[in-house]
């Protein structure tokens, strides 16, 4: 990456100089005080300046090519800025000493084709730099959003929502600044040095040896400051994650922070993250305003002292004025690139922890994996069976304990109880949101564990009470998961979920977009918009976790003839807590602390007298 003829071990070291505060590459092996902050159930390690720079190596690899014709790019522009420093002692011994006119017509012109050259190729490395930066973030922000969507749904019941935005945008955006423009400064600048340190050394090599001596002292505050610049920088992204978990809440639930008169309380809420937001950026902007006046000062009192040295040199008549002034030139344009390093040090920094944030995400591995030699589920045609299934969340006591089912093909199966009786999760188990702890989860004999997540979870349609809808068109949210489908079947789709008459009174019809959620639409019409885009994928199996509950009665009788077409010809298992919605199920069963009690039809469970007939008497008042 640095070089051709570098290997990826030499880049790592090269790059653990610059990016590990200037130590050497020994030294980066010092482990990161910063966690990433992701809270409970995130990665735990901690990474090395060595792991992050070796993992960036990894994410840039696919552009080597382009990198390795930047590189060519640098070398030559730093070729010519040594040879802007080595001009001065021709232009003054020559020149302005000796009086030589040839060189004076020649000198000019050779300065002309100098500085364009060096343009064209300061375009093409800087682009081609640029280019690699913006395709790296990319890929980033692709590969974070591709992974976060394999993770099981237990990671997004600890983590916030605005947290995860955070680091796709925010922590990325950050890394393009170390990466598209520090990596620019830095290598640019390693490549002057090199140039510029040959020129000193043919000047004076006096001279070289006393500046390579006292200039190592501008480095000092770098390496103080790095440390510093780390740890402010973690501490503003996490600042960041909950000032856009913050916002993301609150816009969310508006509808609840009006109900309640909280929007003071929410705006103070904000007001203090944005204002610790507001502390750590002035204490990172401190700290790189400190840092570079000390820069300046230590190098002034390395240019003072080299100045003295060499003037007194030239007055003994043991180096000319062009060497000296050349010599001196050099040095000056040396200076410049570690000074540029102070600027940049907190950009570098910053774009250090936010590696390690995002690829901390990137080592979460997700709960549910689908096997090497997973096979394909043929179509389901016969039954779904539990058998001694048992389930916790994660240390906790088990929810379900020893389950054992069996659902055969075109069954009504009705899951009643009361609530934290493990309904949902027994249903959650059967798409694989969630995998069994003991004990197993088969259709047609196949354990789930031992097909393909697409091949199973395509046989599955599902119906919950938090309706999921898109801030998109109406025709686009009931053909979401069938993308092939037809105008035609997606027209015939809303009809058997009884939605296409309101559909048709929209302004646009199916191409009225219904806003965040669903948000333009009434809870019945969200309701049936889901039930048809679950008609549409014509799984056969169906799962509805309390479809109905949150209803009024009449959206509740028009959503409950949209399900009666959709149970059609299907196997169906019904999450109620209504028992009117579930009478005519071809079998009930009543799960109670994670058990499975009772088992019957609605008669044959009153007659039962237990706690089925309990939650009956409940519900009427017999």
């Amino acid at each position: 990456m640095i070089s051709p003829m570098l290997d990826k071990a030499k880049a790592v070291d090269y790059y653990c100089r610059f990016f590990g505060n200037f130590r050497h590459a020994g030294n980066c092996k010092r482990v990161a005080r910063e966690r990433a902050g992701f809270g409970t159930g995130d990665s735990k390690k901690i990474m090395t300046n060595r792991e992050i720079i070796s993992r960036l190596y990894q994410v840039l690899a696919p552009y080597r090519g382009k990198l390795i014709i930047a590189m060519v790019g640098m070398v030559i522009v730093a070729g010519f800025n040594a040879a802007q420093a080595y001009m001065v002692k021709p232009l003054l011994d020559e020149i302005f000493v000796n009086k030589d006119r040839v060189l004076l017509n020649i000198l000019p012109l050779a300065l002309l084709a100098l500085f364009l050259i060096k343009g064209v190729f300061y375009f093409i490395y800087s682009y081609l730099l640029e280019w690699v930066g913006q395709c790296v973030i990319r890929d980033l922000r692709n590969t974070l959003y591709q992974h976060i969507n394999r993770l099981s749904l237990s990671f997004f019941h600890k983590m916030p929502t605005g947290e995860l935005i955070s680091r796709i945008m925010n922590d990325v955006a950050m890394l393009q600044g170390a990466v598209s423009h520090a990596l620019i400064r830095v290598l640019r600048d390693f490549f002057s040095v090199v140039g510029l340190l040959g020129v000193i050394f043919i000047m004076d090599w006096r001279l070289a040896l006393m500046s390579m001596i006292i200039l190592p002292l501008a480095i000092v505050p770098i390496i103080i400051f790095g440390k510093k610049f780390r740890q402010v920088s973690t501490r503003y992204q996490k600042s960041i994650g909950k000032a856009t978990n913050i916002l993301h809440e609150t816009i969310g639930g508006a509808r609840i922070v009006k109900a309640f008169c909280m929007e003071k309380a929410e705006e103070k809420r904000f007001a203090g993250q944005i204002q610790h937001l507001f502390n750590t950026l002035m204490t990172e902007t401190r700290y790189r305003c400190l840092s570079h006046p000390m820069i300046e000062f230590l190098g002034g009192v390395a240019m003072a002292l080299i100045i003295w040295f060499g003037g007194m040199q030239v007055l003994k008549g043991h180096s000319t004025t062009g060497t000296f002034m050349s010599f001196l030139t050099a040095l000056i344009m040396l200076y410049e690139p570690i000074k540029g390093v102070s600027k940049i040090n907190s950009t570098i920094q910053s774009g250090l922890a936010s590696a390690t944030r995002i690829f901390s995400l990137l080592d979460i591995a997700p709960d549910i994996v689908e096997r090497d030699d997973a096979v394909e589920l043929p179509l389901f045609h016969d039954t779904i069976e539990y058998r001694n299934v048992t389930f916790s969340y994660g240390e906790d006591e088990p929810v379900l304990h020893g389950i054992n089912l069996k659902v055969r093909c075109g069954e009504v199966l009705a899951v009643v109880g009361p609530s934290g009786g493990g309904k949902t999760t027994l249903a959650n188990l059967l798409p694989r949101f969630h995998d069994v702890g003991d004990g197993a989860v088969l259709l047609d004999g196949h354990d789930i564990r031992d097909v393909t997540l697409h091949s199973l979870r395509r046989q599955i349609a599902l119906v919950t009470q938090q309706t999921i809808l898109f801030n998109d068109t109406v025709r686009n949210n009931i053909g979401y998961g069938s993308p092939d489908c037809s105008e035609e079947e997606i027209r015939r789709a809303a009809e058997a979920a009884f939605a296409l008459k309101f559909i048709e009174e929209l302004p646009q019809g199916f191409d009225t977009v219904i806003g965040e959620s669903g948000a333009r639409l009434s809870g019945g019409q969200r309701q049936r918009i889901s039930i048809a885009r679950a008609i549409l994928k014509d799984a056969p199996i169906l799962v509805l976790d309390e479809a109905t509950s949150s209803l009024d009665t009449e959206s509740e009788r028009k959503v409950q003839k949209a399900l009666e077409n959709l149970m059609k010809n299907r196997t169906t298992i019904v999450i109620a807590h209504r028992l009117s919605t579930i009478k005519n199920a071809d079998r009930i069963i009543v799960m109670q602390n994670g058990r499975l009690v009772e088992e019957g039809t609605h008669e044959n469970l009153l007659q039962l007298q237990g706690v089925y007939e309990g939650l009956h008497s409940m519900q009427y008042g017999t």
